[in-house]
């Protein structure tokens, strides 16, 4: 048997592993990773909606602000998602079961790749029904085949570059606390200094800088534009370089930290 196919299975049994984990903990995960979003869209789109959409102006092109905003709650769904996967991998990190798995004859990267998997599996259902429930309060996306398909290509390569991150945030935390609070800052802060809610050009000066030339904002941009049926641009390549960059940046620092630890 080849050393492919030995990691190719390690990798699908630890694949199923956490699958198992993610029914178990089904309520915690549709909390964290759907409801939250889907509570963000209704709060924006029907509280503070009117009055943004408003002051978008030009920025909207007339569309409801519902049109605008879809684009950015799908990252914070995906972004929102980074802290179970943390969470799982410091258990997995502080109960001992590197510690058993390391007994046995499990590729070591298995283990990391069962999590990550799982993950970006977890924040494309969890697009998918943040995307459906936007249907039903009036999201009316332009979008083609073709930018649907891109669209979709932009999520998963998202989804699989937090995945790592949030992988690598896993195995350097000591506790549970530690890997949920390392977390926060993807989840909520990066979203919200991002265009996600009102373009970067509204922001004051120094914010504006820094929330237009984030991986964040270039990926909600690409979405909007693509959903909207705007000319996009060199966006969508500009938010898969930001995806490719960070996931192998995050690749490095989950495998040199797991291979520190496991050994």
């Amino acid at each position: 048997m080849s050393a492919m196919t030995l990691v190719a299975q390690d990798s699908a049994t630890m694949l199923g592993r956490e699958i198992k984990h993610s029914v178990r903990l089904l309520r915690l995960l549709v909390v964290s990773s759907i409801l939250v979003p889907i509570v963000m869209l209704l709060l924006f789109d029907y509280i503070l909606g009117g009055t943004i959409g408003r002051g978008l102006g030009a920025a909207a092109h007339g569309a409801p602000y519902i049109d605008y905003l879809v684009a950015g709650i799908l990252v914070m769904t995906v972004a929102g998602s980074c802290g179970p996967t943390a969470i799982n991998v410091t258990m997995d990190m502080t109960g001992g079961f590197v510690d058993r798995i390391r007994t046995m004859a499990v590729t070591r990267g298995a283990l990391l790749a069962g999590h990550v998997g799982v993950s970006v599996l977890r924040m494309l259902v969890a697009t998918a029904a943040v995307i459906v429930v936007a249907l039903l309060v009036g999201f009316r996306p332009k979008a083609s085949i073709a930018d649907w398909f891109a669209v979709v290509g932009i999520i998963a390569a998202f989804s699989l570059a937090m995945a790592w991150l949030s992988a690598a945030i896993g195995l350097v935390t000591k506790s549970v606390a530690g890997a949920n609070g390392l977390t926060l800052p993807l989840s909520f802060l990066l979203p919200f200094l991002s265009s996600t809610f009102v373009p970067a050009d509204s922001m004051p000066a120094g914010v504006r800088w820094f929330a237009a030339n984030q991986p964040f904002t270039a990926v909600v941009d690409s979405l909007r534009a693509l959903l909207s049926g705007a000319p996009a641009g060199n966006a969508p390549y500009l938010a898969l370089v930001w995806c490719a960059a960070i996931a192998l940046v995050a690749f490095v620092w989950a495998r040199a930290s797991f291979n520190r630890v496991a050994a």
